[in-house]
């Protein structure tokens, strides 16, 4: 079965899911710390700015592995808040959210395609942890396939939808003319550069600081902007009029006493932080300084409503195609309990039918040539194929319904085939999804 167990910006502040927030450089070892656990046969890690969750399959007890790695994770050890702020699915509950997450309708942003591309990087580190396998990862191929049909077969994603994009809007709504204005990006990566690319048009100045100079310097040189070294940070507070940070750092890199610094320097002249990164670059603080406004991750939610009003009605046709695909995908879920069965009689009526060919070759029927041989022996194998057509044709009709599973049940008796499908199904296990 599998499950889902985590929190998101439905569920949890964003103080609450910073704690939680997980670095790609530490992934592998999460990974491991999961697969680790014997209730738990195969793992998915997804850590974004608004979500942390792990996708997982296994059995019994698979959900508290979950929460009890995850704790680990977070560093909590209260009960009381992984109880008020995580959730859970199993089944295909957890099937249609992981749908439902990699088709962007779960997003903060609805539409927005950053997710896509987050949830195939988790997928990319599972397999090179190889914590995945054939059950779980088709069920991620098979979001992957949502999320495609989603984009394409609706207005959904139209326009330019992402946190960044929101973050732009909000700074166009502080300034209503950004011509006079001088942004500052903290941070080069992508959603550095997709605001970017929104304020570079009607800023006055757009100024990149980067740990990596040579980094930023590349994404300035793409708007005209101007980089500076990541040294330069406390000057560049001073100059800035709209701050919008998106680094990956772990701790605070504008900090209460760094910010009262530039303040004074400033002359008391308003300061915008738009903080989009999970954990949060600017230190809660700093809000409380006196003409310095600081807009996190959270804050952008009304911003979002607004703008998503148009695609509301494009989320029941979208609903629409992950219920079919969680069809589609129960089918052949189920057809993963008959399928060892129907190997296992194929096996068996081939054994049985052959062993009694070979017992009539070394005896009444050894006086035979090898044509004659080779013909009696493709004779058994069409015998078999054609005994079997039927009850194989019609069991694999079945395996989407319940019943199917009684009648892949009734073969396992009658034949005696336990064994053989134990070994089937063992066969398979070794098969991994890349």
């Amino acid at each position: 079965m599998i499950f889902v167990v985590g929190l998101s910006h439905r569920t949890a502040p964003l103080e609450v899911r910073e704690r939680f927030s997980t670095a790609s450089d530490v992934l592998p070892a999460v990974l491991a710390r999961l697969a680790s656990r014997r209730e738990l046969d195969e793992v998915l890690f997804l850590s974004t700015c608004n979500r942390v969750e792990v996708f997982a399959a296994g059995g019994e007890h698979a959900t508290q592995a979950l929460r009890e790695v995850l704790a680990e994770q977070g560093g909590v050890e209260r009960a009381d808040i992984m109880e008020a702020y995580l959730y859970e699915h199993a089944g295909d509950d957890a099937v249609r959210h992981i749908f439902r997450v990699a088709a962007s309708l779960d997003s903060m942003v609805l539409g927005e395609p950053q997710i896509l591309g987050q949830v195939k990087d988790a997928y990319e580190a599972a397999v090179a942890a190889g914590t995945l396998g054939s059950f779980l990862g088709r069920c991620v191929h098979r979001a992957f396939a949502v999320a495609k049909r989603v984009r394409t077969e609706t207005a959904l994603g139209e326009g330019n939808v992402s946190i960044s994009s929101v973050a732009v809007d909000l700074a166009r709504r502080i300034f209503v003319d950004l011509s006079s204005t001088t942004v500052l990006l903290i941070g080069a990566g992508e959603m550095a550069e997709a605001a970017a690319k929104g304020l570079g048009r009607g800023a006055r100045a757009v100024r990149v600081c980067n740990r990596s100079f040579d980094r930023g310097a590349a994404l300035a040189r793409t708007f005209g902007g101007v980089a500076a070294p990541w040294e330069a940070l406390s000057s560049e507070l001073v100059i800035a009029d709209v701050v919008v940070a998106s680094t990956a750092s772990p701790t605070f890199i504008v900090t209460r006493d760094m910010m009262r610094k530039a303040m004074k320097a400033r002359r008391g002249r308003p300061l915008f932080f738009i903080d989009i990164a999970v954990p949060r670059n600017v230190e809660p603080s700093v809000h409380g300084i006196d003409n310095v406004y600081v807009y996190n991750i959270d804050d952008l939610e009304q911003q979002v409503a607004e703008g998503l009003k148009s695609r509301q009605e494009e989320v029941g046709r979208a609903e629409a195609m992950v219920a079919a695909e969680l069809r589609d995908f129960q089918s052949w879920a189920r057809g993963l309990h008959v399928q060892p069965t129907l190997v296992a009689l194929r096996s068996r009526t081939r054994a049985v039918l052959l062993g009694e060919l070979e017992r009539s070759l070394t005896g009444r029927l050894k006086h035979l040539g090898e044509g004659d041989r080779a013909a009696l022996t493709q004779m058994m194998e069409s015998a078999a194929n054609k005994l079997l057509h039927m009850p194989t044709t019609r069991l694999k009709a079945r395996a989407g319904d319940p019943e199917g599973l009684d009648l892949a049940r009734a073969l396992e008796h009658l034949f005696d085939l336990e064994d053989a499908k134990a070994q089937a199904q063992a066969d398979d296990a070794g098969r991994v999804t890349h």
